[in-house]
């Protein structure tokens, strides 16, 4: 017997078709340039660390992707440091870290990244603080201004990112903001190119190299060779808490050209 469909039934299996559908688009490797804003959840520390040590973080906002797939907010993200180069008398340290892996529901999606922007765990929670007057924090964080890292005015009342008056992209109401990347050469940073709206949680739009670290360099962000591989260095020990933020691109198949500082 022929079985037929109930119509309240059809745009469910239509919604059900497309998600799939969408998950197996990316089901192998999100696309190039896909930024990903990720809390890391460990805590590096070139003192203590050792080769093969395992890192985790979570993505803090939903990606969209150019095909509609959702990567959702609270994906965790894993890595691993590569080498270590523990401080001494005299001489400072090194500590190179990759990540390997977007953990998503029944899937290991592979990634190869570099490090557009590394802000400290306490330039994170200045951005999410209200800098409009309101009593107690009483208020509803939906109507709360901010100033994200790098410098850009959230003004969640009216959904606007603003830098000089000029409108630089878009928040809601609960703390997401998208925007196109601006371009910050001195930093080695390009504006993406591809023109995509990207979820940049609590960076600004030309977010570009480290924030919030007094004796820290970015050596290698990981687009060039090595590629994937991020290394920082530091005249002391490098200690990056948990809980810093790390603004991750992922890498187009053509590196482009090193740069002095956060491009390379």
């Amino acid at each position: 017997m022929r079985r037929v469909i109930p119509q309240r039934l059809i745009p469910q299996l239509v919604a059900t078709l497309l998600s799939l559908l969408s998950t197996l688009a990316y089901g192998q490797r999100l696309p190039p340039g896909t930024v990903l804003p990720v809390m890391l959840e460990t805590t590096l520390d070139a003192r203590h660390d050792r080769p093969g040590k395992t890192l985790t973080g979570t993505i803090r906002q939903d990606l969209y992707l150019p095909d509609g797939a959702i990567v959702p907010k609270g994906t965790r993200v894993v890595g691993h440091v590569v080498k270590v180069t523990s401080p001494s008398p005299g001489s400072g340290s090194r500590l190179t870290i990759r990540f390997d892996e977007v953990l998503l529901k029944h899937r290991h999606i592979p990634i190869t990244v570099h490090l557009r922007a590394l802000a400290s765990m306490n330039e994170v929670f200045e951005a999410k603080m209200p800098t409009n007057a309101i009593d107690d924090y009483g208020t509803s964080p939906s109507d709360w201004n901010t100033v994200q890292v790098g410098g850009a005015g959230v003004y969640r009342g009216s959904g606007e990112v603003v830098a000089a008056d000029r409108i630089v992209g878009h928040s809601t109401d609960y703390g997401a903001v998208t925007a196109k990347l601006i371009a910050a050469p001195a930093g080695g940073c390009d504006d993406g190119h591809d023109g995509r709206q990207q979820a940049l949680w609590v960076f600004s739009p030309w977010a570009c190299g480290l924030y919030g670290f007094d004796d820290l360099r970015i050596a290698h962000a990981g687009r060039t060779e090595p590629v994937g591989e991020i290394e920082l260095e530091s005249g002391g020990n490098i200690h990056v808490t948990a809980g810093s933020g790390w603004l991750l691109r992922v890498n187009s198949a053509a590196p482009g050209p090193s740069a002095a500082s956060g491009g390379k």
